[in-house]
């Protein structure tokens, strides 16, 4: 009797439970292995779209197997890089900053595969409202941002916060869905 082929598992190199939905939403065979990768430091860049290159590649390079996704957001206005808000205290800052003004968010992919290494950065355009004070502070209150880069999740409570996006809605929520789908069916791996 004939050996079956190992079936692939897609190792995501992420601790992010938003990313790890949306690929286990589409089917695709999943490992998760979040990485321990400093995501500060004086070796990084300070260009926003290319922090978010660096830190796809340092999260994806750490983790071993064949199939490896890595995935870094950074939410860039006019240059400036708002990460993860350290507290409520700066996700209150942070949402002040963003409040009636369009800002981009960087995701960059890293999928490592047995033929290949495809690292890439996806752009979208997100415009806020003119928030109160008092609308800060319910969100805030809620602790949803915390954990998310800009302080704010577009997916969520977030979205009363928005206005309009320009782009992919899904690389502001953290993968560019459809582009991954497209590079692991290009390379013969299906959900």
């Amino acid at each position: 009797m004939a050996g079956r082929a190992t079936p692939l598992v897609l190792t995501l190199a992420s601790g992010s439970p938003r990313r790890r939905a949306l690929l286990e939403a589409l089917g695709f065979p999943l490992r998760v292995v979040p990485p321990r990768v400093e995501e500060a430091g004086e070796d990084l860049p300070q260009d926003p779209r290319e922090l978010a290159l660096a830190l796809a590649r340092r999260k994806g390079g750490e983790v071993p197997g064949e199939w490896v996704l890595a995935a870094d957001t950074v939410v860039d206005l006019d240059g400036r890089v708002l990460g993860k808000p350290r507290d409520r205290v700066e996700n209150h800052l942070f949402l002040r900053l963003l409040s009636g003004r369009t800002h981009q968010v960087h995701t960059a992919i890293y999928l490592r595969t047995p033929q290949d290494l495809v690292v890439e950065v996806h752009t979208t355009r997100v415009r806020f409202r003119n928030l109160s004070q008092e609308e800060i502070a319910w969100y805030v209150q809620s602790g949803e941002g915390l954990d998310k880069a800009g302080g704010y999740g577009a997916q969520g409570l977030g979205m009363a916060l928005l206005e309009g996006i320009e782009g992919d809605f899904y690389t502001v929520v953290g993968l560019p869905v459809a582009r991954v789908f497209v590079l692991l069916w290009e390379r013969g791996f299906r959900p």
